[in-house]
């Protein structure tokens, strides 16, 4: 015999389901390799993307649902994309590490100085500035 509780909770089931999957929806790690990106899917029409540290990524919105992030410092932030009522469709923590290829860091005391390699190493554009230092 069921109780009359119980079949509430069995009519609410299905809207309860939704509901813990609606809020569950994208939470995870991300890692992106510095001067990479990454694409992100969403499950829904995203109205607005927060990026906690602009210095370490950046997100392009390519369509309502999807986002490419680039690493663009070495460090840890957060993403977060809401649709046009505030529910959160995706909240993520970005880790941008160094690339695994095609770089070398070389430090001089305290200063460092990236190279794009290929045949050869040049000064990345990340040092712009630096690379047009004079060198001791």
């Amino acid at each position: 015999m069921v109780g009359p509780f119980a079949r509430r909770i069995t009519t609410a089931t299905p809207a309860l389901i939704l509901l813990v999957a609606a809020a569950s929806v994208q939470a995870q790690s991300l890692n992106v390799e510095i001067d990479r990106s990454s694409r992100i899917g969403l499950n829904g029409s995203a109205a607005s993307v927060i990026v906690g540290n602009p210095a370490i990524a950046d997100v392009t919105v390519v369509d309502a649902n999807t986002l490419f992030v680039t690493g663009k410092g070495y460090g840890v932030t957060e993403i977060v994309a809401v649709d046009a009522i505030g529910r959160t469709l995706f909240q993520g923590e970005i880790v941008v590490t160094g690339g695994s290829t095609g770089s070398v860091r070389v430090w001089r005391g305290a200063q460092a100085t990236e190279l794009a390699c290929a045949a050869s190493c040049s000064p990345s554009v990340r040092n712009a500035g630096a690379a047009a230092a004079p060198t001791p």
